[in-house]
């Protein structure tokens, strides 16, 4: 006995599921496409000030200065090392109680470098928020206006 078979008509591709699937796909390009481009042209720079000059001086401070490769002076005295640095902090404490610091670092300034200075303002027992802190441009670099 020979059972007779249904004819199956093949329907055709749907095509509906796969433009749903094609518009996710097309929307995803274009953000991530935006992004990309986004973050190309973002650049972080960092605020600067520029000095006025002044006949009057309200108070005096003094200047803790590192430049981009680390060399760190205290008011014009060279600190040989970043591990003498606390201790030369503590001397100028001791030296000049109630006297104002300054930190002048150079924009180009390994982060690393930095938080080293402000590691050791902290064990000096200076507050970093009492320290304000300049950028200086490579075009200051060869001297201050001070």
């Amino acid at each position: 006995m020979k059972f007779e078979r249904p004819i199956r008509r093949s329907r055709g591709i749907m095509i509906m599921p796969m433009i749903d699937i094609l518009f996710v796909v097309l929307i995803f390009v274009i953000f991530t496409t935006e992004q990309k481009r986004a973050r190309a042209v973002l650049r972080i720079e960092l605020p600067t000030v520029k000095e006025v000059p002044t006949s009057t001086v309200t108070e005096s401070s003094s200047i803790l200065s590192v430049d981009k490769l680390g060399t760190i002076s205290l008011d014009e005295i060279r600190v040989p090392d970043i591990a003498l640095l606390e201790a030369y902090l503590k001397a100028y404490v001791d030296k000049n109680p109630g006297r104002k610091l300054e930190l002048e670092a150079d924009k180009e300034l390994s982060l690393e470098k930095l938080l080293a200075v402000w590691d050791a303002l902290t064990r000096a027992g200076i507050p970093i928020k009492d320290v304000p802190a300049r950028i200086r441009l490579p075009q200051e670099a060869g001297g201050s206006s001070r």
